[in-house]
């Protein structure tokens, strides 16, 4: 008996792969709790999708999200005006496949990213404010019944999780 890894966001977990070379690491007893027990599969969808670190920021057009981009109805363009919708879409669908291929039901996703952002998303004007929405990768993951939460819903998150983990436990009882 084997249990499902939490995908979460590179980044969070201090790989330096986000736009402006940084990391966003994210210090939390659940993640070393579950990092310690190999229960993670930290991925970057923008680096599986061939974009290199660093790279000019991008974000989804005003007023779309990452469905709309799924479905071709947005862009998502970087700081100098180029179309960077393709290595997006590509990433995320990269990252779905080896989330899927290891049987993730949960997601750990940083926020306000194009990717990754689950509730907030920068404005698409490259403005620095933000608004309400998610990015691609969180499209593509709730389509197939994966639930995304953000650092800030850790706790949330880590009743879900184990909570799944003692199901499965039990099951194989």
């Amino acid at each position: 008996m084997t249990t499902a890894p939490l995908l979460v966001s590179a980044c969070l977990m201090g790989q330096a792969v986000r736009y402006d070379g940084g990391a966003k690491t994210f210090l939390n007893n659940h993640l070393s709790r579950w990092q310690a027990a190999g229960r993670l599969l930290p991925l970057c969808p923008e680096l599986a999708g061939g974009l290199p670190v660093p790279r000019n920021p991008a974000e989804i057009a005003p007023g779309h999200d990452g469905a709309d981009v799924v479905a071709a109805r947005a862009r998502i363009v970087d700081l100098q005006g180029q179309d960077v919708t393709a290595p997006f879409v590509l990433g995320a669908r990269q990252v779905l496949a080896q989330a899927l291929r290891a049987g993730c039901r949960h997601a750990l996703l940083t926020e306000a990213s194009p990717s990754c952002g689950s509730s907030v998303l920068y404005s698409g004007h490259h403005d620095g404010t933000t608004r309400a929405g998610f990015g691609v990768l969180t499209a593509l993951l709730r389509q197939e019944g994966i639930a995304v939460y953000a650092p800030d819903q850790i706790d949330e998150l880590a009743m879900d999780f184990d909570a799944a983990d003692h199901e499965v436990t039990q099951r194989f009882k």
